[in-house]
């Protein structure tokens, strides 16, 4: 596959996960210093890995956000709880992982993500 096509796989896997606003924000704030970054993480992040045809969206989504937990990354981890639902994602399902962290990345990240969860759902009901 070519560069470009990467580039445009990535784009449309990275827009379908999380939400043209999200992306169009981040375009617009590109700078000489994050271009390039920015254009690696369309090609190879959201081009080639997440387009792999071994695991669908939706367990991308949870093994993400259970990595993201483990090393804690909470501005990744919020940006991916919120894209989540764009794959399927239940809240239910989301409550398990982290439960099912706290044995595995243990309590201190659960408990920080279980408030970033409950942040990320009061903001998404009160958009509606």
């Amino acid at each position: 596959m070519k560069d470009e096509e990467h580039y445009q796989r990535g784009m449309e896997v990275r827009r379908a996960v999380l939400g043209e606003s999200h992306v169009d924000r981040t375009l617009s704030q590109l700078t000489p210093l994050n271009e390039e970054f920015q254009d690696f993480i369309t090609r190879y992040a959201w081009g080639d890995i997440w387009t792999r045809p071994g695991l669908e969206r939706h367990t991308r989504s949870m093994i993400t956000i259970a990595m993201l937990i483990a090393l804690n990354r909470e501005a990744e981890l919020k940006m991916h709880l919120r894209a989540a639902f764009n794959n399927g994602v239940t809240r239910d399902e989301l409550k398990e992982l982290i439960m099912h962290s706290a044995l595995y990345c243990g309590l201190p990240a659960a408990n920080a993500t279980m408030h970033l969860a409950q942040q990320v759902f009061d903001e998404m009901d009160a958009a509606g």
